[in-house]
């Protein structure tokens, strides 16, 4: 027993796939963003280091100042606007003589920070990544390093220190942005929410009208507002198409009932015929024609059945089709000199206009027989009297043949139909007998050997049809 595949449906599949690939999309950009953020906001705090430092170097050897003297203290010159952006981080900042000797410091300074700075003043000045032991731990920090000189004499150095971790500490800027990207998953959610619930929801009406049409109930409102073009195709199709089909079961029924008709008819003329003769009611010559009349409604039967059998076996590809290479303009002159042999009057004249050269078409001889036999007996039946031209036509790796008419046309309601099986137009339907078979078998016949039978154009002038064959292959 196969398990049967649990289904979801179509607005939990894409919102689901949608908020996936939205959370992946806004899970990169938080990782990108994060880092963008932590290393600008790194080089933005190096970067106040160092101006702490230069603008130290600058105050304490500016000669105009009213300081002391370049080893004077540090000066308070931080304003509000550096103080903000320092809000993170407390670099420690130092003044050291050339003997390497604290002078001055902003803060108190721990056991140890003697020879730190000791380990710093090797060296160029610049800034740089280094590691130091302060009480029994090792730290890693950045130094800004610049040195002092007065009369170009170098007095000492200015020494600014942070730790790593501070430089980098960006808690406010991450809440932010986890705030921002929450925000956007939560805004995403609703909008492919909202948007899959709109696109599911008319394919569920379509969906829930199919199941009403499989039913047979054809009976259905769809909506047709629809600002989509596809989902306004797909509703427009599908009412087209339910109308269609409705039509179709309509007529069909209509015809079933007409085939039903068109047997029991000749059934019916035979037993009577045959029951007049039986009791004596006709006899001698009379009884002879009678006999003679049940011969030809047997007939009539008989080709009737055997258009049924025929189109059943073409349905389900139970005739071989042998196909042969034949010029087309013998092949069409045979076919329709057999028709004229079968005819018993000449009220139906035959033009044909043939290919000017001889060009060869891969065909079933008997096929193309009982086709053109179907169509110029359709001819016939349209006008009673007149002319059929038949005129061959030269395409590429095709022949076209064109059966036309000068009867009275098919009415328009009724030429998307000609070719369904059992369908008689009005015109046919009470005054030719038979099954309404013969152009959807000849258009099976054609297509069994590759080619094709359609219908060009029909009006109050005439018909006209038209056969298509392929050229035989050269070798």
């Amino acid at each position: 027993m196969f398990k049967k595949n649990k289904r979801i449906s179509l607005r939990n599949y894409w919102t689901s796939r949608y908020l996936l690939t939205l959370f992946v999309g806004l899970a990169i950009i938080s990782f990108i963003s994060a880092a963008w953020i932590r290393h600008t906001t790194f080089q933005n705090r190096l970067e106040m280091m160092e101006f702490i430092a230069d603008e130290t170097v600058f105050r304490l050897t500016d000669t105009s100042s009213q300081n002391n003297g370049p080893m004077s203290g540090i000066p308070g010159f931080i304003g509000n606007r550096e103080r903000s952006t320092m809000r993170e981080i407390d670099p420690v900042l130092y003044v050291v003589d050339t003997a390497g000797n604290i002078v001055s410091s902003n803060r108190p300074m721990p056991p140890g920070s003697e020879k730190n700075v000791a380990n710093i003043l090797d060296g160029e000045e610049g800034t740089k990544k280094i590691t130091v032991t302060s009480e029994g731990q090792e730290l890693v920090q950045y130094v800004v390093k610049r040195k002092l000189e007065r009369d170009n004499k170098e007095v000492g150095w200015v020494l600014v220190l942070e730790k790593k971790e501070n430089l980098t500490k960006v808690n406010q800027a991450y809440g932010l942005l986890a705030l921002l990207i929450g925000a956007l998953a939560v805004l995403g959610w609703g909008a492919i929410y909202f948007l899959s619930k709109r696109l599911a929801h008319p394919i569920k009406q379509v969906a829930e009208a199919a199941k009403q049409v499989q039913e047979g109930n054809y009976t259905f409102d769809l909506p047709q507002n629809s600002k989509e073009e596809e989902i306004y195709e797909l509703v427009t199709s599908f009412k087209e198409m339910a109308n269609k089909l409705e039509q179709l079961e309509k007529t069909r029924t209509e015809l079933l009932a007409g085939v039903t008709h068109e047997l029991k008819t000749p059934v019916t003329s035979i037993s009577g015929l045959l029951q007049a003769v039986k009791d004596g009611v006709v006899t001698g010559q009379d009884a002879s024609e009678f006999i003679q009349m049940a011969l030809v409604e047997t007939t009539k039967m008989k080709t009737m059945v055997g258009d049924l059998l025929a189109y059943n076996h073409f349905a389900v590809d139970a005739i071989p089709v042998k196909l042969e290479t034949m010029n087309v303009n013998q092949l069409v002159r045979d076919a329709v000199a057999q028709w004229e042999v079968m005819q018993d009057d000449e009220n139906v004249k035959i033009q044909m206009d043939f290919l000017a050269d001889s060009v060869d078409v891969q065909a079933d001889v008997v096929r193309i027989q009982q086709i053109v036999t179907n169509l110029l007996t359709n001819a016939k039946q349209a006008m009673q009297e007149g002319i059929v031209i038949i005129t061959l036509v030269e395409k590429e790796d095709a022949v076209f043949i064109t059966v036309k008419d000068t009867g009275h046309g098919i009415p328009q309601e009724d030429q998307a139909f000609i070719f369904e099986r059992f369908y008689r137009g009005e015109n046919k339907k009470y005054t030719v007998r038979g099954l309404g078979l013969g152009l959807s078998l000849s258009k099976m016949m054609a297509q069994s050997i590759g080619g094709d039978l359609r219908l060009i154009d029909s009006n109050s002038s005439g018909t006209c049809f038209e056969i298509t064959l392929k050229k035989a292959t050269s070798l």
